[in-house]
């Protein structure tokens, strides 16, 4: 995986195109074809074993062996047996890239085309030979690429595309093939049309990285099946969104794309909403089908960008504009407010009869120009952020007359203008009109509404990204941390997957999670002792080796056989309650071995509120943080709703707030938001204890009881399972440590996180303007929010931060200096900044801090660390020569050039990244 090569499938100098022929549907004659129509400047050669001398006017040669020249990219249009072979032959022979659009390596096993369950597919060999020959593949199955910048059609498409700005990666090739013709049919262009079919090597986040970083496109388009490496995906997308819109469209909510069953999740009834949770968490606008999709390209390609979400509505009727009012407030939007300034402007151009709010209603005898009048008084207005128009043809104003005086006119507009042309006969014309134009155009209220709320989403998406979450009240001590992996190291010694619920709250107590008062009992006599010494009513739960599996609910919740007895009173009902329940579990469970009896006080009253939360396992997205309205049987997965963990108090708040036990706490809390600030808390811990097990298969705390008094857990139920792997990667932890410097000053040096951002802010409010542009190469006076999102909310998996800061009385915690490394997606390069709070200088920070970060980068494997110093700057190149680093003038910018080899290159490609900058 990574970027490796990929620049030959996007900007190939030559193509050999394997299985060509003019043969009426050959697929491999079809590829020649369109890249002759699409005008390829390279070399297009034909490989056809049948010995023709020529294919569509190219040359054609009878093997790979017999081209003149080795080509930049194959293109793979062969039978599927001959494919394996192939692609080992072309790696040998030093093609970099290959595309493979034939089908059916998965399901085809032997030369002969028979099935043989003893042999592995023909993908496995096809991918087996690739790695070992060091050629990259796209496919199989797959419909090629386009990139019509570069006039380059690569593919089987029905048609070439427009050049465009925004890129669509997919992996199915019938689903490119119909967004190529609906492009066309409406004039929007592409950047990359990329269809991977079975990503049997080159994987859809590899081309998201390419995109991104090598691309102009402004916006990303996805389409996705299936995901096999979740955090590779979810980084590459957190790092384009950062950079460009991108919207995304995932198909198998119910069906497997294979036909082979769903994969579950425990505690889930539909696992698709992580789905969402993941696209939201990265800043990627989801889209819910193939039409909302259509209409998500018509935005992305002719929409500005929006501001807010405000929206105007002008039609020639009301009927039509109640209809996307509606659609507005339902999606989340809101309908301007029209300020006294803007109605007054209003009144001078429409009829006195019009609503004289918005929606605006400009009359059924509106001719074009008033149409025209009203739309530049909205978009001219400070308070409206787009605004919609909708038309019905009538006699006084045609749909054709009036779509060109608004073409004519969108000059005049300062803010988005969306139009929906309603009707068939009259309105197609019209609506092509708006295409030609560039106009977005939509045929219903209801799309055009989605349309302008695709947008608002984005920024919505984009201002969470950018929100620095407030510090975490209380930090879990490391050493507190390590107690509750010592209980779980000794479960899994004793060769249990569940801990008792005496284990599970100690867990949780480690965590400083408040956990109910409980007493725990070996037998009957025991528990009657207990219940001898208390003057309240009790609850006691047996805990045997099959209920202490999280998520999973009795149909009778409150029949003995559930294990559970309620209201005891006396020693005498406490210890018949034991037996019984014994005696059950042994009835119905005789194989499941009794641990322990927990008795707990009954909690009733005080308008108590029961919440449900904890961790689950997904198979792709690894940890999951859940939520909810606690209690049993269907309640209990009715509201359940999910984040993907690290989670900071910013997210868990969002986390509830999507949920119905949000309402319910709003609206019967006497203290709404410190419960929220509570219970985001307790979300935060359970994300941290997720990192810190990764053994930690399921944890259900099942109630958490709130009210006016207290919060408290109640019941709780942890299994353990084989390390996750979280798509996110989480807070890395193990890299803090605690430093004394030569000056006897204490510090403690860690990675950065999300919480640091006001600290950092203060940190930069104390450099010198030189130290500042030292490290910026210009004066930047103050770090806006967007700077402090990018410099404190970090994909760990390739940018690194340590900050070294000084514990100050009553906790206070100063930043004294940042290290700081990017590093590019294939782990070659990583960039280094390091910056030193001007009165601190001499002390040892700087070098400190540069060994740190050393280390760790050697330590993940990055081939090379590099770093521009301006000339004057000479307190850091002392620090570079001190530290080893090679330094050297760069003539083109001005700047030193600092380089200091880490690990030497394991193939020939590194080999060639490290010597040339922007090899791929």
């Amino acid at each position: 995986m990574g970027t490796r090569f990929l620049k030959y499938f996007f900007e190939p100098k030559s193509i050999a195109v394997f299985g060509a022929s003019e043969k009426e549907f050959s697929m491999g004659g079809q590829v020649i074809r369109n890249l002759q129509d699409g005008q390829f400047p390279g070399k297009i050669f034909a490989v056809n074993t049948k010995g023709y001398d020529q294919v569509f006017g190219e040359t054609c040669y009878p093997c790979a062996e017999a081209l003149e020249e080795t080509p930049e990219l194959a293109v793979i249009c062969s039978p599927p047996n001959v494919v394996p072979d192939l692609v080992g032959r072309l790696g040998h022979l030093g093609v970099k890239a290959a595309l493979v659009l034939t089908g059916g390596l998965s399901r085809t096993n032997s030369a002969q085309g028979l099935v043989d369950p003893s042999h592995q597919s023909l993908k496995d060999d096809m991918l087996a030979a690739a790695r070992e020959s060091r050629i990259r593949i796209m496919g199989p199955e797959c419909l090629g690429v386009l990139v019509p910048g570069r006039k380059l059609n690569a593919s089987y498409s029905s048609g070439n595309v427009k050049p465009g700005k925004v890129a669509y990666i997919g992996q199915s090739g019938m689903l490119g093939n119909a967004m190529i013709d609906w492009a066309n049919g409406r004039g929007i262009g592409f950047s990359h049309v990329v269809t991977l079919g079975d990503s049997a090597d080159v994987m859809i986040a590899d081309v998201i990285d390419y995109i991104n970083r090598y691309s102009h496109a402004q916006a990303i388009l996805l389409h996705l099946e299936y995901i096999s490496d979740s955090r590779h995906l979810m980084t590459a997308i957190r790092e384009a969104s950062r950079n460009k819109l991108v919207l995304a469209i995932k198909s198998g909510r119910i069906v497997s794309s294979y036909g082979g069953p769903v994969q579950s999740t425990p505690g889930l009834v539909n696992r698709d909403q992580i789905y969402t949770a993941a696209l939201n968490r990265a800043g990627v606008v989801r889209v819910n089908d193939v039409e909302e999709l259509f209409d998500a390209l018509e935005s992305l390609s002719r929409i500005k960008p929006v501001l807010g979400d405000r929206l105007a509505i002008v039609s020639n009727g009301i009927g039509p504009s109640i209809l996307a009012a509606d659609k507005l407030l339902l999606s989340g939007g809101k309908l301007v407010k029209l300020t006294e300034e803007t109605r007054s402007k209003l009144n001078e151009c429409l009829p006195s009869g019009w609503s004289d709010a918005n929606p605006i209603d400009i009359g059924g005898d509106a001719m074009p120009e008033r149409f025209v009048r009203a739309l530049e008084v909205l978009s001219n207005a400070p308070e409206v952020d787009a605004v919609l128009a909708i038309h019905a043809p009538t006699r006084l104003a045609p749909s054709a007359e009036t779509a060109n005086a608004v073409i004519n006119s969108r000059g005049k507009f300062r803010k988005s203008v969306l139009t929906c042309w309603m009707g068939m006969e009259e309105a197609r014309p019209a609506r092509k009109e708006f295409n030609l134009a560039g106009v977005p155009t939509y045929s219903s209220p209801e799309h055009a509404v989605q349309a302008f709320m695709h947008m608002v989403n984005y920024r919505r998406s984009q201002a969470l990204l950018q929100e620095a979450p407030p510090s975490i009240p209380h930090e879990t001590p490391y050493e507190v941390r390590r107690s509750a992996r010592k209980l779980i190291s000794r479960a899994r010694k004793e060769g249990r997957m569940a801990l008792t619920h005496q284990e599970s709250t100690q867990v949780l107590a480690a965590y400083n999670i408040p956990v109910t008062q409980s007493w725990y009992a070996k037998d009957e006599n025991a528990a009657a002792i207990i219940a001898s010494q208390q003057n309240q009513p009790l609850a006691v739960k047996i805990v045997h080796e099959t209920n202490c599996k999280p998520f999973v609910y009795r149909k009778h919740p409150h029949k003995v056989s559930a294990g559970l007895m309620q209201d005891i009173q006396t020693p005498d009902a406490m210890r018949r309650a034991v037996i019984g329940l014994r005696d059950k579990v042994n009835e119905k469970f005789p194989d499941s071995t009794i641990y322990e009896y927990c008795i707990q006080p009954m909690h009733r009253g005080k308008h108590s509120m029961l919440l449900n939360m904890g961790i689950t396992r997904d198979p792709v997205f690894g940890p999951v943080i859940l939520f909810g309205i606690g209690g049993y049987k269907e309640n209990v997965l009715a509201d359940r709703h999910v984040a993907l963990p690290p989670l900071n108090m910013t997210l868990a708040n969002e986390l509830i707030k999507r949920s119905h036990a949000y309402r319910l706490i709003k609206e019967h809390s006497d203290n709404p938001a410190e419960d929220i600030e509570s219970i985001s808390e307790v979300l935060v811990k359970l994300s941290q204890l997720a990192a810190d097990i990764p053994e930690l298969q399921g944890l259900e705390i099942n109630p958490l009881i709130i009210n006016r008094d207290e919060m408290l857990v109640v019941d709780v139920k942890i299994d353990l399972g084989e390390p996750s792997y979280h798509a996110i990667m989480p807070y890395p932890e193990e890299l803090r440590e605690t430093v004394t410097l030569k000056t006897g000053r204490v510090v403690e040096v860690r990675p950065i996180r999300g919480e640091d951002a006001a600290a950092l802010s203060q940190f930069h409010s104390q450099l010198s303007e030189q130290s500042i542009r030292f490290r910026y190469f210009h004066n930047k006076a103050e770090l806006s929010k967007r700077d402090l999102a990018n410099l404190t909310i970090i994909n760990y998996d390739r940018q690194m931060a340590f900050i070294a800061e000084e514990i100050k009385e009553n906790d206070e915690r100063e930043i004294l200096g940042v290290v700081r490394v990017w590093t590019d997606p294939d782990n070659i390069r990583t960039e280094f900044s390091v910056l030193i709070r001007d009165d601190l200088q001499g002390e040892g920070l700087g070098a400190l801090l540069m060994h740190k970060m050393i280390k760790y980068s050697r330590s993940v494997g990055t081939l090379e660390m590099i770093g521009k110093i301006l000339v004057e700057n000479h307190p850091m190149r002392g620090l570079m020569k001190y530290l080893g680093f090679q330094c050297q003038y760069n003539v083109d910018e001005q700047v030193i050039d600092a380089v200091m080899p880490l690990n030497e290159p394991q193939s020939e490609w590194q080999r060639h990244r490290l010597e040339n900058n922007s090899g791929l």
